[in-house]
């Protein structure tokens, strides 16, 4: 099956053309299947057995999420309403949605999970990673994962979230670098670990993404979200794909960035939710560091699927351009996971495409707020398709 997208105001590509987005216009693009098979002049586009009439409006790369919390149970809007009326966000939160999420049942977390999965699509998200990190103990982390796993390829072993209430940290680091890990790993392409203040420190860190790594995983970091701390330099230290939140950084977390493929994984939805201070992206992308944006999807500090709203918080509040922000929440998230076949439109690219109901990608940030995704088409397909909604959820965002 082919299909042909056309009247396209405004390609970004991320590859071939102008400027940072690799921005095109008068062309069209030609999926085969899952993939994307031309990309050329309007006027020389090849026959097709579909055909999708853009409007004149932006045609940009699906979303890239490369951080998000989605299997979870319960509701912690009373701590959202509370810290708006004057209480400091500490994490310590963690441990009320662990207890939700121990008592529900596997089809109550799948469900749950299945609806952010398919609320991220509607707004233009064709991939999402999702970490576990509220169960806490062996047989809740590994089906956590196990649902993960049925909706995206991109799934992250975060037993290392909190220490649980009432466990000793020494033995239950263990538990997570041994038994949890045994049974976890088959589920997970990552592992990661909360180093800040309140969760785990340098040694404990260590030795748990070494664990991980000497498993088969690859390494992700909370890092820096609270405090100044150890976490980007040892994610750096160790290969790590991305450090995530960077917050509070020093000069030397910066330079060390700058130096390696880590990419500074940022997430305004969690100041928007915690009134803290938000990352200073300008630092990073004038010092040269690599920069994904993500939502951080969570029932706590940051409640958004959205990426839009993200890419928005990026302009206003990170002092982003918005071709920057767009970068950073399509290709920015495929480097995050360190991926070549999505986050870009060009030939053999997975065929994972957002049409705005905007003439540009400016729209996004210039018109927060309002639903500009008029169609998404994953892996070739519309989010709206049949085959695209197995079970309700609208099919897996790997």
């Amino acid at each position: 099956m082919s299909v042909l997208v056309d009247n396209i105001g405004e390609l970004v590509t991320n590859d071939d053309g102008e400027g940072l987005l690799g921005l095109r216009r008068d062309v069209a693009v030609v999926i085969e299947g899952e993939r994307i098979a031309w990309i050329g002049p309007a006027a020389q586009a090849p026959a097709a057995d579909q055909r999708i009439d853009a409007g004149g409006n932006a045609v940009l790369p699906g979303f890239v999420d490369s951080h998000a919390h989605l299997v979870f149970a319960g509701d912690r809007a009373a701590e959202f309403g509370a810290r708006m009326a004057g209480e400091p966000y500490t994490g310590g939160g963690i441990r009320t949605t662990v207890a939700a999420t121990r008592a529900a049942t596997d089809d109550e977390l799948r469900r749950n999970a299945g609806r952010l999965v398919a609320e991220a699509l509607r707004q233009g998200t064709t991939t999402i990673e999702i970490k576990s990190g509220y169960g806490l103990n062996v047989d809740d982390e590994a089906r956590s994962l196990r649902i993960a796993r049925e909706l995206s390829d991109e799934t992250t072993f975060l037993g290392a979230h909190v220490v649980p209430a009432g466990s000793d940290p020494g033995e239950y680091v263990d538990l997570v670098r041994g038994p949890m890990l045994e049974a976890c790993a088959p589920y997970a392409k990552w592992v990661d670990v909360f180093c800040d203040r309140g969760a785990f420190d340098e040694d404990q860190t260590r030795a748990i993404l070494t664990a991980g790594k000497q498993k088969g995983l690859s390494l992700r970091v909370h890092a820096n979200q609270l405090i100044e701390g150890p976490g980007v330099r040892l994610a750096v230290e160790l290969g790590a794909a991305s450090a995530d939140h960077c917050t509070h950084l020093s000069s030397a977390d910066v330079d060390a960035l700058v130096n390696s493929e880590t990419v500074a994984t940022l997430l305004p939805g969690a100041e928007f939710s915690t009134r803290s201070p938000y990352p200073d992206a300008r630092r990073l992308i004038d010092a040269g560091v690599k920069v994904a944006l993500a939502t951080d999807c969570n029932p706590g500090s940051s409640y958004t699927s959205s990426m839009p709203f993200c890419i928005a918080l990026a302009v206003r509040d990170m002092r982003m351009t918005p071709a920057e922000a767009v970068h950073a929440a399509t290709a920015g998230g495929a480097r995050a996971l360190r991926r070549d076949d999505i986050g870009r439109l060009r030939v053999g690219a997975r065929a994972d495409l957002i049409v705005l109901d905007a003439p540009s990608h400016l729209h996004l940030a210039y018109r927060p707020g309002v639903p500009l995704i008029k169609q998404v088409l994953h892996s070739g397909v519309p989010s709206n398709h049949p085959a695209a909604a197995p079970n309700s959820t609208e099919g897996p965002l790997s």
